[in-house]
């Protein structure tokens, strides 16, 4: 049977890439859920939103390639981009947000270098930074969560969220900052104070009220894309293990200037969407195995000292896009020998 390299975000295997991405989709459900029922519907209108921007903008690239709209399409890359990046983005942000980020993905972070399979830095990561960079203050008003809301209030409703999203017009009382945003700004609460004062740890169990669940959600998409045999396990564990033994040597027991638990580093934020969802991409990783183990700790342990020394509170989309630019560096010297030879050779060397 042949094989096929997949686009972004996932690996080498054999069978239809659609397929492929369907299942992808599939695997984002759990996460998107979390998402919406601690959150509001506003991450799922981001993902529409997003995804119906990528489709769009892929069809009208391909218009100016002269190349098969349909045939394209029908891979669904341009939607698994849209999805990754519409989970990524605030609930609630402006819909010129989503549009902005998701055509500064697929038009100048995939097409740009020549389509699926062409791309060095993932797409959805690049939307990301372009937004973070270039709308700081949109990309941090993140909704607070159902536990966390005060007493007597609810979720957005539909009808405010299309206010809010489509029409500008702010909501109060619906905005906070993220457990990792409220954590960084701690200087003053040993961490216990800190948990039992802010009601997102109040509310929480060990990594901030609906976050935990959230990453628990994608864990259990990760877990099944594995299942399937849609990438292998050596990039998404090795972050995750990167992480956990660093946030665990570093700290301190709870005083005010402490980097976090490990808990809190692998269950806030955006960590298990980026283990499992953004680390194994094929294209914008290294290939090798022992090279997927690198890739993979050098995005766990960027991510933990941009958290706890860095100015962002949450690192992922920088650090898989710094070792997207390390890949091939890490190709060139763990390409494996052909069978019979021990010692792995360099790119340019020639296989024997």
């Amino acid at each position: 049977m042949a094989f096929m390299k997949i686009s972004s975000p996932h690996a080498t295997r054999s069978g239809n890439t659609g397929d492929v991405m369907k299942q992808v989709i599939l695997a984002c459900l759990p996460g998107l859920l979390a998402l919406s029922y601690f959150f509001g519907p506003g991450s799922l209108m981001n993902v529409m939103l997003a995804s119906a921007t990528a489709v769009a903008c892929e069809a009208a690239i391909l218009k100016l390639r002269n190349r098969p709209i349909g045939f394209y399409l029908q891979d669904y890359s341009a939607v698994v981009t849209g999805v990754l990046l519409g989970l990524a983005l605030p609930p609630y942000c402006p819909w010129w947000v989503v549009v902005v980020g998701t055509a500064s993905a697929i038009i100048l972070a995939k097409h740009l270098y020549g389509g699926m399979g062409y791309n060095p830095f993932n797409p959805a990561m690049v939307g990301y930074v372009i937004l973070l960079i270039s709308f700081p203050v949109e990309m941090t008003q993140w909704a607070a969560p159902l536990p966390a809301l005060e007493e007597g209030q609810s979720l957005m409703s539909f009808s405010g969220a299309l206010q809010q999203i489509w029409l500008g017009i702010p909501i109060d009382g619906y905005t906070g900052a993220t457990p990792l945003d409220l954590f960084k700004q701690n200087d003053t609460l040993l961490v216990n104070d800190f948990y039992q004062a802010e009601s997102l740890f109040a509310t929480g169990h060990f990594a901030g009220a609906g976050w935990e669940w959230v990453n628990i959600g994608f864990l259990l998409g990760g877990l099944y894309l594995l299942w399937r045999n849609i990438f292998t396990w050596h990039a998404p564990i090795s972050m995750l293990a990167t992480m956990f033994v660093l946030s665990a040597l570093f700290y301190d027991g709870g005083s005010s200037n402490s980097a976090g638990s490990p808990l809190l580093h692998l269950f806030s934020g955006a960590t298990m969407l980026g283990a499992f969802f953004i680390a194994t991409d094929p294209v914008s990783s290294a290939v090798s195995t022992k090279g997927r183990l690198i890739y993979g700790a050098g995005i766990g342990a960027l991510v933990f000292l941009i958290r706890a020394w860095g100015n962002y509170p949450d690192a992922i989309a920088f650090a898989v896009l710094l070792m997207n630019f390390a890949a091939p560096f890490i190709d060139y010297y763990t390409l494996p020998r052909t069978y019979g030879h021990s010692n792995s050779r360099r790119a340019t060397e020639k296989s024997e």
